[in-house]
């Protein structure tokens, strides 16, 4: 196995790590054939002197069942990402960071490993699903919307803006997305970025 796919999702009370806090974030690690092997989730504490952003907050007064879920349980950021640090490193290979969009999870997820836990499993880089879905549907990065892809990428799982929730329900896109474009790539060059 030379890989595992770590897919992640994170909520916040801003958009930008330090003056805002990452609220929760939970990881699906999935073998490139969609078996889930194992979860990690943890409700954080707010770091010192971050404020929540405006219309963050104003978002989450939308979401009062997905907020009460991410402020339960509230962890040490230190005691939670030095834990998530031990589950990566247990498991089978090496984690591969996946994200919708990576740009924003992974720059939390990253921030917070490196100053509470002083290391990243992940080095420094993250796979983007939307980038992967631009390259394989033929659209503009705009255009490369879950709106854009197939219903067949999609199983029926629930979004529900609760961290680990998302992180399952989008790793399992990812996966159906990876087995087909490998499918295409065995099939010949007429078969990839077709679509329904």
């Amino acid at each position: 196995m030379p890989e595992i796919y770590i897919s992640t999702d994170v909520e916040s009370d801003g958009p930008i790590p330090g003056p805002h806090s990452m609220l929760s974030f939970g990881s699906a690690a999935y073998t490139a054939d969609k078996q889930l092997l194992s979860t990690f989730s943890a409700n954080l504490q707010t770091l010192p002197g971050a404020q929540p952003d405006p219309k963050t907050a104003a978002w989450w007064q939308t979401q009062p069942e997905a907020w009460a879920a991410c402020r339960t349980d509230l962890q040490d950021p230190a005691h939670a990402m030095k834990n998530y640090v031990g589950w990566l490193k247990g498991l089978p290979a090496r984690p591969v960071f996946v994200a919708y969009p990576a740009g924003f999870d992974f720059m939390f997820v990253y921030w917070y490993l490196m100053r509470f836990a002083g290391e990243s499993p992940f080095s420094h880089s993250a796979l983007d699903m939307k980038t992967f879905a631009m390259a394989m549907l033929k659209l503009g990065y705009r255009d490369s919307t879950k709106r854009a892809m197939p219903r067949r990428w999609f199983d029926k799982l629930p979004h529900t803006h609760v961290a680990l929730d998302d992180a399952i329900e989008q790793g399992a896109l990812f996966c159906n997305m990876l087995a087909e474009s490998r499918a295409a790539v065995q099939e010949g060059p007429d078969v990839q970025g077709t679509q329904p």
